[in-house]
Order: C-alpha cells, then structure tokens, then sequence
C-alpha cells in the first residue's frame, strides 16, 4: 500500500483540478493582509477607515485567525498552514466548490443518504451531483463510485461519521477511493469527536487529494457562532485563500472560539457525557414495540427505523419534542433522527415514545 500511495503522489497534480480563471487570479489584499507585525508600541492604524473610538469590535478581525489557528495546530497536531477558517462548514464547502468546479461542465459525487448541502452547493454553482447511494448498511459502493467518475469528476464527498446514518465507513474503502479516485476527495468529520475511529488527520501527509473539513459546531457547542474548519495539504489551502472574503470569520466568533479552545479539558467531558447518554437512549429505545431497527452509531444522534415515521413525528411534535424526519432520504424510508440531549431531554424523550406505544 505504501507503494502506491508514493505512486499516486507522482501522478497526482493539482493544478489539472483548479479552474483557469482561478489560476491567474489575483486575490484581494486586504489593509490587515499588508501589515504584520508591530514594531513599536502603540501602534496607530490609519490603514483601513475604521473608527477610530475603542469599543472591542471597532478594528477589523485578523484576516487569518492567527490565534484560533495556533490552538487548533497545537490540538490538532496539524501545522496552521494546513489549516484554512470558514464562516461556518458551509463556506468552506462552498469555496472548494468555486475553486475547483466549473460551472455547467464539472460534476461531483456524493453518497446519499448524505448531508443534504452538497447537493444544494452543486446546485448553487451550477454543477452535476452525481449520486451513488450507499449499500444497504450504509458504507460506500466502490466500484460503483469509480465507474460513475469521468474526467471532469473533480470531487468526491464522503461523510465520515456519515449524517443521518450515525456510521463511519470503512477505513480501506475510503483508502481505496483516496487511491483510485482521480480527483479531490473531501472527508466531512463534522461528528468526529463522538466517533472511536481515528480522524482521518492523521493521513493528511499520505493524500495530496484529500481535503478534510470539521466544525466547532457540534462537540465544543459552537453551532452559533459558524466556525467551520478545513485541513489539506499547504498547496491547496493556498489556493483557497486566494478566493476565500478578506474578513470571512468575524472578531467575537474568533474569541468566542478561542475561549473554547483553550476548555478542550471541559469539551471532552462533555463529550463523554454525550456519548453515555447516547448509549443510555440507545439501550432503552430497544423496548419501544414500534421501532423496528436502531442503527449504528458513531454520532450525537441516533437513526431508528419505525412502523410510520410520519404519524411518530407528529405525536412527538404534539408532545413538545421536536426530532427530524428522515423518511423522505434514500435508504431511510421510515426512519426518524434523534438527537441525544441532555439527560433531563432524554428521559423526556423516552418517556414519550413509551407512552405513544400504546396508539
């Protein structure tokens, strides 16, 4: 395997993937982008028509997260140069997209039942999803996926803890992709933090072709402030710099977010609560009468399988508590999505579907 992997490395060539007019791009430089550091005290900044009166967001935010980027490398083990910061998942996803599609003439290729916004994005950008469902246990159907791929596949998204399923895929099927597929191959590890499975982070320095995004939004609690994050190789990273907004991740979610990040200690007890309570509602949900199937899970959800998702939907928004229903996705026909709560918001939960068994 290693044999290949330094093969592939001498075939792989980035620049056939990046769009013309994003080559000869020149990117806006921003008043913060042209002065680095201070060299005297006290500084006085004239550069970039701000107000001048002191009220803690009066300055423009550091273009480049400097500091949220230093915590990440150091928890991460990943050097800032392999880090790019984005307004939210969502942003970044969209910037690889403009990067790398061209518009009416690229496709890419995703794994439904998926995360629904990389199909909305493809849309958006006004490219070709090619859809490849995944097998019937929810893991992706390689040679399926290779033989829908064509010159101009220029992504292949993999959601890994996959949403809604709850389950990571299988490590040497993605290892096969990475190898075979002759693109990029972007690993969503937005649920990472729940999983057992190693980040695939680790394998950044193996893969030129892989791009792995994750998000302050689930285990460390900052689903509002948008902070999505995205991991490559220094070459690609580059490359999405020079189309990402000057000032795409404002100043309070930067300190937000470094607050955080120096609480990983709190984080990861968090973390383990969730996943205790997540195997609490697992173990008790196996006693309602009408859940016919409880999937795997590596997520802070869990997918159930029921006699008629609908009418359970609606029993359980008539009692407050407020699920997802994920009948309508491919492979899910029937299927609602529970995420784990607190303690008190699981008892509650399992309180109810107890009580529905009997309608």
């Amino acid at each position: 395997m290693r044999f290949k992997i330094l093969e592939m490395k001498t075939i792989f060539n980035l620049n056939n993937l990046v769009r013309e007019n994003i080559k000869s791009l020149k990117p806006y430089s921003s008043a913060r982008d042209e002065y680095k550091d201070a060299t005297v005290d006290d500084m006085v900044f004239l550069d970039a028509n701000e107000n001048p009166f002191e009220n803690g967001v009066n300055r423009y935010p550091d273009p480049q997260q400097n500091s949220v980027k230093e915590l990440l490398s150091e928890i991460k083990n990943v050097s800032k140069k392999n880090i790019l910061l984005g307004n939210g998942s969502d942003e970044v996803l969209d910037l690889i997209f403009r990067v790398f599609c061209e518009p009416n003439k690229d496709n890419v290729i995703t794994l439904p039942p998926t995360y629904g916004m990389y199909a909305v994005l493809a849309n958006i950008n006004a490219i070709e999803n090619r859809a490849v469902l995944l097998s019937a246990d929810f893991q992706p159907k390689v040679e399926q996926i290779l033989n829908q791929a064509d010159k101009n596949s220029k992504i292949l998204f993999l959601c890994s803890p996959n949403n809604p399923s709850g389950n990571s895929f299988s490590a040497d099927k993605v290892e096969e992709l990475l190898l075979k597929f002759n693109g990029l191959v972007v690993i969503d590890e937005a649920y990472i933090d729940f999983s057992e499975e190693q980040s695939w982070l680790k394998k950044l320095g193996e893969f030129p072709n892989l791009i792995i995004t994750q998000t302050l939004s689930k285990a460390y609690g900052l689903a509002g402030i948008r902070l999505g994050i995205c991991y490559a190789s220094e070459e690609i990273i580059s490359i999405l710099n020079r189309i990402k907004p000057p000032y795409n991740v404002n100043e309070l979610t930067q300190k937000r977010a470094i607050e955080r990040l120096l609480k990983v200690d709190e984080v990861n007890i968090e973390v383990k609560k969730i996943i205790e309570e997540r195997n609490r509602l697992v173990k008790n949900v196996k006693q309602i009468d009408f859940i016919n199937t409880i999937y795997p899970t590596d997520c802070n959800f869990v997918l159930v399988k029921v006699d008629d998702a609908t009418k359970r939907y609606n029993q359980l928004i008539a009692k407050g508590i407020v699920i997802r229903n994920r009948t309508t996705q491919p492979l899910c026909e029937n299927c609602l999505r529970f995420t784990v709560g607190t303690e008190v918001e699981n008892e509650k939960l399992l309180k109810v579907l107890k009580d529905l068994t009997r309608f």
